[in-house]
């Protein structure tokens, strides 16, 4: 199964920029992959949700649907994520949120399996070429957002 290890240093405070990361419901505002994500669940204190997520592939002119249960810890600044229903054969991992000189790094692990029939070694590449950029994206979005340069939409 691949796991795809990313991470981005942000000019923005580790607090701002854990904010951001957990206000999920506004990321179709600016991430223009994410059509929708809407919490269908939330334990009273916030700290584990699930989530209805709708994100666009456009390279393969695809919608891709998932819920995920997210388990966020203020104390660590993480979150634990895991597909619990949805288009991915497998979909988890972590965001991590770690003070760094003023700013904060932003580290994300996602490990992925997408079951395609007769999908060949030249698919996968693709699809993970897809993942890779889509968490790229994902990261210098709520960078911009943490930044103050984030498009108004």
């Amino acid at each position: 199964m691949p796991v795809l290890q990313h991470q981005i240093r942000i000019q923005a405070p580790v607090e701002a920029v854990y904010a951001i990361a957990r206000d999920v419901e506004r990321f179709p505002e600016f991430m223009p992959d994410v059509k929708s994500t809407t919490i269908l669940e939330a334990s009273p204190d916030g700290a584990r949700q699930v989530v209805a997520w709708v994100g666009l592939i456009p390279a393969f002119k695809l919608t891709v649907k998932w819920t995920e249960e997210d388990l966020w810890d203020d104390r660590e600044r993480t979150c634990r994520f895991r597909q619990i229903k949805g288009d991915f054969t497998e979909y988890g991992g972590l965001w991590r949120f770690v003070e760094d000189a003023g700013g904060t790094r932003f580290e994300s692990e996602l490990r992925y399996e997408m079951e395609i029939p007769t999908i060949g070694p030249l698919i996968r590449g693709v699809v993970r070429k897809i993942m890779n950029e889509n968490v790229e994206r994902l990261q210098a979005a709520i960078q911009r957002r943490a930044e103050g340069t984030a498009p108004a939409q």
